[in-house]
């Protein structure tokens, strides 16, 4: 049985381009998207408009929200935000539990977010390195086999693609994918086994950062 889960890291963010809104910011550990990357979601979107992606999941966050809606308006498909992944819960750089917009607020920005989804993993602040990754993993692999055979795209962070990508192929997945900016990683499911087929592709970006940041 053949499945295809897309990885997408959300797109460039505000405070990455304009440092000091963290500064005045209400929620500043919850920035949207910058401008270009309202840009390069729309990007993501048209290069996935074709894959026959049948759900869409996303963090909770605002950026990876506003990065899977650009996708879900392209695909004509509802959005259900997974909080198994959000965005890494470092304590080394928040110094307390980000504060994000309700899921009720959310949706009535983003009328395409599914209110009746429940989240299957939760994410604690604070977490470590292997938590992030253990967490990702685990929902990338929960809803893999949930929604099996549909392809499915996972809108993430920086550690969370890459702990969901570890999730399925493995250790490998750590030293080969690089979770850039609005870039896409594609596993396959080939019974038994999961193949690793995109990396974190970015020929769809007309801009693609040089230094990979994760925060």
């Amino acid at each position: 049985m053949t499945q295809i889960v897309w990885i997408a890291r959300h797109a460039n963010r505000l405070d990455f381009v304009n440092p000091d809104w963290f500064l005045t910011a209400e929620r500043r550990y919850d920035p949207p998207l910058s401008d270009d990357g309202m840009v390069q979601a729309q990007q993501l979107a048209n290069r996935l408009k074709h894959e026959k992606i049948k759900h869409i999941f996303a963090s909770p966050f605002l950026r990876t929200v506003q990065t899977a809606n650009a996708v879900a308006e392209v695909l004509d498909l509802p959005i259900k935000l997974e909080t198994g992944l959000s965005e890494w819960l470092n304590p080394a750089w928040m110094t307390e539990e980000p504060v994000k917009l309700p899921t009720r607020l959310l949706a009535e920005l983003f009328p395409r977010i599914d209110i009746s989804y429940t989240p299957r993993i939760a994410a604690n602040y604070p977490e470590t390195r292997e938590q992030v990754r253990s967490r990702s993993g685990q929902t990338a692999r929960c809803l893999s086999t949930e929604f099996l055979p549909e392809h499915i795209l996972l809108v993430a962070h920086g550690a969370s693609v890459l702990g969901a990508a570890m999730g399925l192929v493995g250790e490998i997945a750590k030293t080969e994918v690089k979770a850039s900016l609005c870039s896409l990683v594609k596993v396959v499911r080939e019974e038994p086994e999961w193949l690793l087929e995109l990396k974190g592709d970015t020929s769809h970006l007309s801009e693609i950062e040089e230094v990979i940041r994760f925060n």
